[in-house]
């Protein structure tokens, strides 16, 4: 199996309270707004303006202040303040929103690839509202993968510095840093190509990961998954060389008593999807190495909880599989039996392999009922390209049996920039399910974001629930905003932010 090589990594953040003219820093980005026909600057700006016409670059740019927009004015020789001045940047806020200094910070990353330490003061003019976006899309415009035999084509800025913030924001700065780099480890994961990422290699990521953060963690082979009943799990692997996983995952805040709540994360973990026996056409299947992204999100999240004090106890569950075509593969027609494998299992009939990512989720979301008993319990999952076709590309699928629960949600990816919508559990398709043979058809059909949703409501228990189905947004296009082009590690961000609230509904 290759080993991959050495990877960018995300830019450094630092404080420093000083105004950076006065420092000697060689670039500088100031924040820009507008109010009607004027512009305003923001801090930092008065000592360089003392030495540059800077309004009067604005005026002939034609400068808008929109958010993230950029305007560069080179300083060759420097200024007699600032002799080691080389570059100011005059970077719009918008009118100052949290998606603002998102796009702001994003907008920045790419202006500053391939340099050394960039001073800002872009956060500092309205830190309450704009430290953690600014970071968040700072360090996520910086991501990139590279396997070419000359390394990257480019590199993130090595250090960012937030300028005229002083110490009394180290919390806020790590609190972002954390968000931003549980995104940062969802790309990365779902990027890997699945020459490397078989499901030994994200279990052992998932180690690695239980290591640093101080996780409990466990880990069934396929001997334990076969012993204890993971029918879906097994079934899914078992056309493969690389035989499946599963991995839980288990963190408790410092202060944890007997109301302290548990949630359960459920991660689909297929690391690379042929489709099975109902094999995908090539185009299809380009992409399928981020068909793991939901387990990387669980991955990532359970990594971030300590860094954030996350108030509540989580336990990350991880379904892996790599689903193959072999004389050993799954076939339409075959019957499965979830966890834990006796008779008061569920069982699926098979009829479309390619709808394999529900088989593995229902094993966990079972496990999860059964043996951890969770106040609330979700699942993520790259799972139908029915949501793409219902929602694009840049809106997150959302389904919940309660409404508070929703709004959650719905709040936390609002705050931090990634959207989702409400679609329903509508009963009128649970008939679609039925199968003459077994407890359910795994692929019901259509409208199949729905139905799909409808199948894995039978493994919750009637416990709080929600599916976070981001098929829709598991890749981005191209660059825009905050995301670059590739898997997206959509998720993270708002799982965390809705976590460290400490008020799962």
């Amino acid at each position: 199996m290759p080993e991959l090589p050495p990877q960018v990594t995300p830019p450094a953040v630092t404080l420093d309270g000083r105004d950076p003219h006065l420092i000697g820093a060689e670039i500088i980005a100031l924040p820009v707004s507008a109010e009607g026909d004027s512009w305003v600057l923001g801090p930092g700006a008065a000592a360089v303006a003392e030495e540059l016409d800077l309004l009067g670059v604005l005026e002939s740019e034609r400068a808008t202040g929109k958010a993230g927009e950029v305007i560069a004015l080179p300083v060759p020789g420097g200024t007699p303040v600032n002799p080691s001045l080389r570059r100011v940047l005059l970077v719009g806020i918008g009118s100052g929103t949290g998606d603002d200094f998102r796009r702001a910070g994003a907008a920045l990353a790419r202006a500053v690839r391939d340099r050394s330490t960039v001073h800002t003061t872009i956060p500092a003019a309205d830190p309450s509202v704009g430290l953690e976006p600014f970071v968040v899309g700072v360090v996520l415009a910086s991501f990139s993968f590279d396997w070419r035999a000359a390394g990257p084509a480019s590199h993130p800025v090595e250090s960012v510095v937030l300028s005229e913030l002083g110490p009394t924001y180290v919390v806020d700065r790590d609190r972002a840093l954390a968000i931003a780099l549980a995104g940062w480890r969802a790309r990365f994961l779902a990027t890997v190509p699945s020459s490397v990422k078989s499901p030994e290699w994200l279990a052992q990521q998932a180690r690695d990961v239980a290591a640093s953060a101080g996780l409990e963690i466990a880990v069934w082979d396929e001997k334990a998954l076969a012993r204890e009943g993971f029918g879906g799990i097994l079934g899914v692997g078992q056309g493969s060389a690389n035989p499946p996983r599963f991995v839980r995952l288990d963190y408790a805040p410092a202060k944890t008593t007997r109301r302290t709540p548990h949630v359960a994360l459920v991660g689909k973990g297929i690391t690379f999807d042929s489709g099975g026996y109902n094999i995908k056409p090539g185009e299809g299947m380009s992409t399928m190495k981020r068909d793991m992204t939901g387990a990387g999100v669980v991955l990532s999240v359970m990594g971030a909880l300590a860094a954030l004090d996350v108030p509540v106890k989580v336990t990350g569950l991880l379904c892996i599989a790599e689903n193959m075509v072999s004389g050993s593969a799954m076939r339409p027609g075959d019957v499965l039996r979830h966890y834990p494998g006796d008779d008061s299992a569920r069982t699926s009939e098979v009829t479309n392999t390619d709808a394999e990512g529900r088989l593995v989720l229902a094993d966990g979301l079972s496990y999860a009922v059964r043996e951890i008993k969770p106040d609330v319990l979700l699942d993520v999952a790259t799972l139908t390209g029915a949501v793409k076709v219902a929602l694009g590309q840049q809106v997150g699928g959302l389904y919940a049996t309660t409404d508070a629960l929703a709004a959650a949600l719905s709040a936390a990816g609002a705050e931090t920039g990634e959207a989702w919508w409400r679609l329903p559990l509508a009963s009128v398709y649970e008939e679609k399910l039925a199968s003459k043979v077994a407890d359910a058809d795994n692929s019901a059909g259509s409208p199949g974001s729905i139905t799909a949703a409808l199948f894995l409501q039978h493994f919750t228990g009637g416990l709080p629930w929600a599916h976070l189905d981001i098929a829709s947004v598991g890749d981005a296009p191209a660059d825009r905003d905050e995301w670059t082009p590739g898997p997206t590690g959509w998720g993270a961000r708002t799982l965390l932010t809705w976590l460290a609230a400490g008020a799962p509904a």
